[in-house]
C-alpha cells in the first residue's frame, strides 16, 4: 500500500475512534476540564497523531494506548463520583478569593492569581469594585463566580413581594418555511390556527424563516428581513388595566424603599385602593 493512502486510512480511522472515545468520556471533556482530564485530552491528541503518521510502527499499538487512557479516565470518573476525598484530590477544591469585600491574599497566592487578573475577571462579571463583593470563588475549572453584597444586588420581584406568572418555553413552530408539527401540537395550536395567523399578516408559511409561539400562545415571526410581533390590544379597557398594573408595581417598589412607617402606610393604602379597582374590572 502506498504511504499516502495508508496515512489517509490511518487518519480517518483515528478520527472515528477518537470521536467514539470522546463520546464515551462524556461532555465534561469538552466543557469544564479538571487537571487530569486536561492531561488526558492532550495525550489522546498526541496518540491520535502518532496513529495517523508513524508508518514505522504498528498502528494497533496506538489504538491500544488510546484504549488504556480512556479506560483509566473513565475509571477515575466513576471513582470520583463515589469518593469525595478522591474527587478533591483529582479535581481540586473551590478557593475563596474575596470574603465580605476583603481580598484573601494567601488564597490569591495559592492559585497563582495576580490582582490584575482577578480585577479583569470581576469586570467580566460587571463588577468594578472589590468592596461590593460578598464572595468571589474560583471553581475547580478555573472560572471565578461572584456574589454581590445584598445592597448591591438588583431588585427582584421576590424582594418586592410580587407574584410573577410562570414563564413557559417558547415553541419553535416554523423553521426555514417548514411547519414543525410536533412543536405546534405541544404548544396547543394546530396548522389551521397557524395559517390563519399568517394570512392575517398577509404571509405564507414559505415566507417564514423562523416562527415561535410564546408562553401566552402568541405567534412572532422572523422573515430574515424583519420581525413581526403579536398585535398589541387596542381597546381602552385592556390598556387601562395594563397601566394600572404597572402603577401598582411602581407603588409596591416605592413602599419597599420607604424610610419610615408613615410613608409605607400611605403607599399601602394606595395599593389597596388600586387593587380594589382592579378586582372590579
Amino acid at each position: 500500500m502506498q504511504d499516502w493512502l495508508e496515512i489517509v486510512i490511518r487518519t480517518l480511522t483515528a478520527v472515528i475512534i477518537l470521536f467514539t472515545m470522546t463520546k464515551v468520556l462524556g461532555k465534561r471533556q469538552i466543557s469544564q476540564l479538571s487537571l487530569f482530564e486536561y492531561i488526558t485530552g492532550i495525550t489522546m491528541g498526541n496518540i491520535a497523531a502518532y496513529v495517523s503518521l508513524d508508518l514505522d510502527n504498528e498502528w494497533y499499538l496506538g489504538l491500544l494506548a488510546l484504549s488504556v487512557w480512556v479506560a483509566v479516565s473513565v475509571g477515575f470518573e466513576f471513582a470520583t463520583l463515589k469518593s469525595k476525598k478522591l474527587r478533591d484530590f483529582i479535581d481540586g477544591r473551590a478557593t475563596v478569593l474575596i470574603e465580605r469585600g476583603i481580598l484573601l491574599r494567601e488564597n490569591l497566592f495559592k492559585e497563582r492569581l495576580t490582582i490584575d487578573e482577578l480585577l479583569e475577571q470581576l469586570r467580566k462579571k460587571d463588577v468594578f469594585r472589590v468592596a461590593d463583593v460578598e464572595f468571589a470563588i474560583m471553581e475547580q475549572s478555573g472560572e471565578i463566580n461572584v456574589m454581590l453584597k445584598q445592597e448591591q444586588q438588583p431588585l427582584t420581584p421576590n424582594m418586592l413581594g410580587l407574584k410573577i406568572n410562570e414563564e413557559s418555553e417558547p415553541k419553535t413552530v416554523v423553521m426555514d418555511g417548514n411547519i414543525l408539527e410536533y412543536s405546534l401540537r405541544s404548544s396547543g395550536r394546530d396548522s389551521n390556527w397557524l395559517k390563519k395567523q399568517l394570512r392575517d399578516q398577509k404571509m405564507k408559511v414559505e415566507d417564514v424563516f423562523l416562527g415561535q409561539i410564546d408562553g401566552k400562545g402568541e405567534l412572532s415571526v422572523q422573515t430574515g428581513e424583519k420581525t413581526i410581533e403579536p398585535a398589541k390590544p387596542k381597546d381602552p379597557k385592556t390598556q387601562m388595566i395594563s397601566l394600572m398594573k404597572q402603577f401598582e408595581t411602581e407603588l409596591k417598589l416605592q413602599e419597599s424603599l420607604s424610610l419610615n412607617e408613615l410613608d409605607k402606610s400611605e403607599y399601602q393604602k394606595a395599593i389597596h385602593k388600586l387593587q380594589a379597582l382592579l378586582d372590579r374590572k
